[in-house]
């Protein structure tokens, strides 16, 4: 079992989770990410690593309220342990210095950029990272962002802090101004589409992070599977990181609406249960 060390929270439903795990902590990798268990009857989830302490032997987790499994886990505390966690799993982001990237981050898809974006500027590269949200509350990570990036732009849809506006609109204006050699996108799907479409337009090679269409993680259930140039790719084994402009992204936004209901009710249950 791996012991919760500490927990936070950024808002109403994202919290950060720091887990013992020394071995991951060691072996990690930018893009890499795990898939636990809360408990012996939960399902697997599948979480991107944002962070690990070597010295410490821990790794840091960003989770977002959604459903049973989440909920129970951002309801731990320090002290609680983990049923299983296994990791590193997935194909590190490929990272080299091509010159100047952009980073595009939106919600708690910041989490997964942070390390890209350090490995990024510590190969060489001059960083410009572009982080959305709805709202203020929902601008995760921005410090430490900062850290790694020679710029940063913030955009709200709300305009409540930073530029308003989506993501895309901040992305344009950056293009328009200088030469950007490769994008890189983490973020809800439909964000990443329209990143890309950005992107396609003006000939940036772009990467997108499908981290989020994980269930099962090892390629066994086939839950993540995704059509990239036409022929069928599973996120968990061949990625989480694609070609985005090979992504169909218009199959991907109808596949992960497939289990809303049966969620819902699931989570309802739960809910129901936890008031008795």
């Amino acid at each position: 079992m791996n012991e919760i060390i500490e927990t936070g929270q950024f808002s109403e439903k994202v919290f950060k989770i720091v887990v013992s795990a020394p071995r991951i902590a060691k072996s990690r990798k930018p893009g890499h990410f795990i898939v636990l268990r809360t408990d012996e009857n939960g399902e697997r989830i599948p979480l991107t690593i944002a962070d690990a302490d070597v010295k410490q032997g821990t790794i840091t987790l960003v989770v977002q309220k959604a459903g049973v499994s989440t909920t129970k886990l951002c309801n731990m505390k320090p002290g609680d342990k983990i049923a299983d966690l296994v990791g590193p799993l997935g194909k590190a982001t490929k990272i080299k210095k091509v010159g100047t990237i952009l980073a595009c981050g939106g919600g708690v898809g910041i989490a997964p950029l942070l390390p890209i974006v350090e490995g990024f500027k510590k190969v060489g590269n001059r960083v410009i990272s572009v982080l959305a949200g709805r709202s203020k509350d929902l601008i995760i990570l921005e410090d430490q962002i900062k850290k790694w990036s020679d710029e940063v732009v913030v955009m709200t849809d709300d305009g409540s802090y930073g530029h308003k506006g989506v993501v895309t609109v901040g992305a344009e204006e950056i293009i328009k101004r200088e030469e950007i050699n490769e994008c890189i996108v983490i973020g809800p799907t439909v964000m990443m589409k329209f990143t890309a479409l950005l992107t396609k337009k003006y000939n940036i090679p772009t990467q997108a992070s499908l981290n989020t269409v994980m269930v099962d993680g090892t390629g066994m259930c086939g839950a993540c599977r995704v059509s990239v140039g036409g022929k069928t790719r599973f996120t968990c084994i061949d990625g989480p990181e694609f070609d985005a402009h090979q992504v169909d992204f218009d199959e991907l936004i109808l596949r992960l609406g497939g289990y809303k209901e049966e969620e819902k009710r699931a989570y309802n249950a739960y809910l129901e249960n936890q008031n008795k």
